[in-house]
C-alpha cells in the first residue's frame, strides 16, 4: 500500500493512502467537516472534493463560512439557474454564469424574463435541487469539446473555448442533463443548495461591449441557511431603500440627462451645496497636513500622455484626441503628469521634500455605457489627487503621516471600520528589487502601527510599485475602496525628475500617489447610502426649518430664521398655507435634522419648539440654546 503525507492547516500531519478522494481526508479528520466541507485546496489550488490525492501535499478544506466556499457554493447554482433556464427554454443560449460578491448572475441569449419567469426558474430550481444530482468534472481535448458544444449548438461556449489558453487543460462539467464549459471547482451535489431567490433581470452585452448582441442576466443569491438568506434578503431590501439614485432624485441631489450623456452628473443646488462642504472640509484639512493646493488643465498634448506611458497601457479609457494648432491633445485620463510638470518646474533640493501637491482635479475616462452607475462609475469625476516627492530616508514616516491622515479623514465622515491590503511586487516590475522592499517594508509598518488588521496580496501590486489600499464598510457591511497608497518606481524615471542631494549631485525621489476619497462624485453616492440620505448636521444641504403653525406666526417664524442664519446656519422657513402635519412630514421626507415649530406659545415665551427628523420631540428652548446645541453637534461631526 502507497502512502502519502498531507500537511494540515494547524501544522498537523495525517499519512493516508495514495490515490484517495479528498472527501475521504475529510472524512478521517472529522465526520463534520466531511459533511460540510464544499471543495477543498491542494497546495492552493481549488479543487472538487472529488479529486484524488496523488502526492504529498499541504490540504485545506473550505465550507460555506469562508469565501472560497460561498463562492464555490454560488458557481454551483449558476449552473442550476442555466439548468432550469433550458428546462424551460430549450433554445435558450448560455453564455456566462460567475460568482460574484454575495451571488450570482447567468447571461442568456433569449427573450426577456419577466417576473413571473423568475417565479417559474425558482420552482424548476427547487426541482433540480430536489433531483440533488452529482457534480462531475469531465476533462477532454479541445477537439473533443469543440465537438461537444457544436452538437449541442452553443455559440457562447465555442467562443469561451477559443479564449483557453493552449497550455491549459479544458473541462466541462455535468450534473444531470446539464453541461458546462468550467473551470471549476464545484459542490458535489445539487442537493446542498436549498436556500436561493432570483432577484432581478436586466440586460447585459456579450463580453460587455455595447457593440455586441445583448444578452439576458439574471441575479441571485443562495445560503446554506433559510435565515441567512432571509437576513441577506433584509439587507438587499435595505439597500434598495437607500439607492444614491432613487434619493438623489427624492432629495432633489443630483441628476443625468441623456441630451447631456451617460456617466455625466448635474449637480442640482442642494447636492452641490454638500459637495461644496465635503471638498472645503477636504481643504482645510490638507492645508493643516501640510499640503500645497495645485490646479491642471484638463488637456494635454499626445507628447505627455506618450512619455507617462498612458497612451501605451491606459489609451481604451481615453477619449480620442483633439487636432488643435495641427497637434494632437488628449482629455487627461489622471493629473499625475501634470503634478510631476510642476515638480520639474525649478530645481529641487533636498531641503524641499517632502513636497504634497494636492488637487481635487476633474478627470475624464471612457467607461461601457453598461457599467455606467448612478455617481458610483461615471465618465467625468473629480479625483482627490495628491502626489507626495520625499527622499528615500523620509519615506517611511510620509508613509504613515499619509496613512493615518487618510484614516482620520474617513472617520470624520462616519467611517470607522475599515479593511486593509498590501500588495506586493509582481513578477513583471520596474525599479531595484532592493526600492521594492524598501517600500513594502515601509507600508507594512505603517499598517502595523495604526493596529489595523490586513492582508498582503502577493504579487498584486502594479508593476510600477507597491500600494495599500483602504476599504470602508458602511452601515449595511458593504465594502468600498476609497483610499490608495500607491508608490511609483516608473514616473520618476519616464520625467527624469530629481532632486539635488546633501552630496551636491542629482538624485531620484520617491514618488507616491495618493486618493484618499478615491473621486468626490463616487465617495458622495457613498455617503447617501450610508446615511440613508440622513447626513449629519455639518454635512446636511439644510440643517433647520422653521414651521410656522399659522399666518400670524410667520414674521416670527423668519425672525428665527434670521437668527440662526446670522451664526451661519442653514435654515429656512416654510410658511406654506399647510397643516401643520403635512409641514413636517415634507421636512421628514427631505430628511432636514431639525424642525422648529412656532405658534403662539413660542412667540410669548420667545422660544422654539423642537423635534428631530427621526420624530424625536427635543422640547423648547430659546433661538441661542438651539444654535449651541447645533454648533456642538457640527464640531464634533456627529
Amino acid at each position: 500500500m502507497s502512502m502519502i503525507r498531507i500537511e494540515l492547516p494547524d501544522g498537523a500531519v495525517k499519512e493516508v493512502e495514495k490515490n484517495i478522494p479528498a472527501v475521504e481526508l475529510a472524512n478521517q479528520i472529522s465526520r463534520r467537516l466531511a459533511k460540510e466541507a464544499l471543495l477543498a485546496s491542494i497546495d492552493g489550488r481549488p479543487v472538487d472534493l472529488s479529486t484524488p490525492l496523488t502526492q504529498d501535499a499541504r490540504v485545506q478544506f473550505h465550507t460555506f463560512n469562508d469565501p472560497l466556499g460561498q463562492e464555490t457554493y454560488w458557481h454551483t447554482t449558476a449552473h442550476m439557474l442555466a439548468q432550469a433556464v433550458l428546462r424551460l427554454r430549450p433554445d435558450a443560449k448560455v453564455s456566462i454564469g460567475p460568482p460574484i460578491e454575495n451571488g450570482f448572475y447567468y447571461d442568456f441569449d433569449t427573450e426577456p424574463f419577466k417576473p413571473e419567469h423568475l417565479e417559474e426558474l425558482e420552482r424548476e430550481m427547487a426541482k433540480i435541487s430536489q433531483e440533488n444530482h452529482a457534480t462531475e468534472r469531465i476533462e477532454m481535448d479541445r477537439a473533443e469539446a469543440r465537438a461537444l458544444f457544436e452538437e449541442m449548438n452553443e455559440p457562447y461556449k465555442l467562443a469561451l473555448l477559443d479564449d483557453i489558453p493552449e497550455d491549459e487543460a479544458v473541462s466541462v462539467y455535468r450534473q444531470g442533463e446539464f453541461t458546462d464549459l468550467c473551470r471549476g471547482p464545484h459542490i458535489p451535489r445539487t442537493g446542498l443548495v436549498r436556500h436561493f431567490k432570483l432577484l432581478s433581470s436586466g440586460g447585459a452585452y456579450w463580453r460587455g461591449d455595447e457593440k455586441n448582441k445583448q444578452l439576458q442576466r439574471i441575479y441571485g443569491v443562495s445560503y446554506e441557511k433559510k435565515s441567512q438568506l432571509e437576513e441577506r434578503l433584509r439587507v438587499l431590501e435595505e439597500s434598495e431603500r437607500r439607492d444614491h439614485r432613487t434619493l438623489g432624485t427624492q432629495l432633489d441631489l443630483y441628476s443625468g440627462h441623456p441630451d447631456v450623456g451617460g456617466g455625466l452628473i448635474l449637480w442640482h443646488p442642494k447636492g452641490a451645496l454638500t459637495r461644496h462642504l465635503i471638498e472645503e472640509y477636504w481643504r482645510e484639512r490638507h492645508l493643516d497636513g501640510g499640503y500645497d493646493f495645485v490646479y491642471t488643465p484638463h488637456i494635454g498634448k499626445k507628447a505627455l500622455w506618450e512619455t507617462s506611458g498612458h497612451l501605451q497601457f491606459y489609451a481604451e479609457n481615453m477619449y480620442a484626441p483633439m487636432d488643435m494648432d495641427g497637434q494632437e491633445y488628449f482629455i487627461k485620463p489622471m493629473n499625475c503628469p501634470f503634478h510631476i510638470l510642476i515638480y520639474k518646474s525649478k530645481l529641487r533640493s533636498y531641503r524641499d521634500l517632502p513636497m504634497r501637491f494636492a488637487e481635487l482635479g476633474a478627470v475624464y475616462r471612457y467607461e461601457r455605457a453598461g457599467t455606467l452607475h448612478g455617481m458610483m462609475r461615471v465618465r467625468s469625476f473629480t479625483q482627490d489627487d495628491a502626489h507626495l516627492f520625499c527622499r528615500p530616508e523620509q519615506m517611511p514616516q510620509e508613509i504613515e503621516r499619509t496613512l493615518r491622515f487618510c484614516l482620520d479623514m474617513l472617520e470624520a465622515f462616519g467611517f470607522d471600520d475599515f479593511e486593509v491590503f498590501l500588495s506586493t511586487r509582481p513578477e513583471k516590475a520596474v525599479g531595484e528589487p532592493e526600492q521594492w522592499e524598501a517600500a513594502q517594508n515601509a507600508l507594512e509598518a505603517a499598517i502595523r502601527n495604526t493596529g489595523l488588521p490586513y492582508e498582503r496580496d502577493e504579487g498584486g501590486g502594479a508593476f510600477y510599485g507597491p500600494k495599500i489600499d483602504v476599504i470602508i464598510r458602511d452601515t449595511l457591511q458593504r465594502s468600498w475602496q476609497c483610499s490608495t497608497i500607491q508608490f511609483d518606481f516608473n514616473l520618476p524615471e519616464q520625467f527624469d525628475i530629481t532632486y539635488i542631494g546633501e552630496n551636491g549631485q542629482p538624485q531620484r525621489p520617491y514618488m507616491v500617489h495618493r486618493a484618499l476619497l478615491g473621486s468626490v462624485e463616487r465617495f458622495f453616492g457613498v455617503l447617501v447610502e450610508h446615511y440613508a440620505g440622513a447626513f449629519p448636521l455639518w454635512l446636511a444641504p439644510v440643517q433647520a426649518v422653521v414651521l410656522p403653525i399659522a399666518d400670524a406666526h410667520a414674521e416670527y417664524a423668519e425672525s428665527v430664521c434670521r437668527e440662526l442664519k446670522a451664526d451661519g446656519l442653514r435654515v429656512e422657513t416654510d410658511a406654506r398655507r399647510e397643516k401643520l402635519g403635512y409641514k413636517i412630514r415634507e421636512a421628514e421626507l427631505a430628511k432636514i435634522p431639525y424642525m422648529l415649530v412656532v405658534g403662539g406659545r413660542e412667540m410669548e415665551s420667545g422660544q422654539v419648539s423642537a423635534r428631530s427628523r427621526h420624530g424625536e420631540n427635543l422640547g423648547s428652548m430659546t433661538p441661542a440654546e438651539l444654535i449651541k446645541r447645533m454648533r456642538e453637534e457640527i464640531e464634533a461631526k456627529r
